[in-house]
């Protein structure tokens, strides 16, 4: 089992759903969160001389666990979907699950999901 976490701009959540729901996910479960990547952020000029750096910018961590087999094909779908080619579309990252348990049933690993 893998999880999928997307780091998004919460415009793109509906549209990220939408894939997910395509693709079988099982479920989804989003933060709200703030960061930047190489561009550090957004620059905003206030004077003529003057530039504050914002480097902290809000975005959307959705993260998803599926079985090892959906992973390309969710990545794929998802950058085809919500790319845009411009800075700021996000990032996906890859992470193993060893072990998931549904509580109220006492499923385990791929069948708890």
């Amino acid at each position: 089992m893998k999880e999928i976490e997307f780091i998004i701009n919460s415009e793109k959540l509906e549209a990220l759903k939408h894939v997910l729901d395509q693709c079988s996910s099982c479920g989804i479960t989003v933060d709200f969160v703030m960061g930047y990547g190489h561009q550090r952020g957004l620059k905003q000029v206030y004077t003529r001389d003057e530039q504050r750096g914002v480097n902290l910018l809000p975005k959307i961590s959705v993260r998803t666990v599926v079985p090892d087999k959906q992973v390309d094909a969710i990545i794929d779908a998802v950058v085809d979907r919500l790319a845009t080619s411009s800075f700021g579309d996000g990032k996906i990252f890859v992470r193993n699950v060893e072990r998931a348990v549904r509580i109220r049933t006492n499923e385990r690993d791929s069948e708890a999901l």
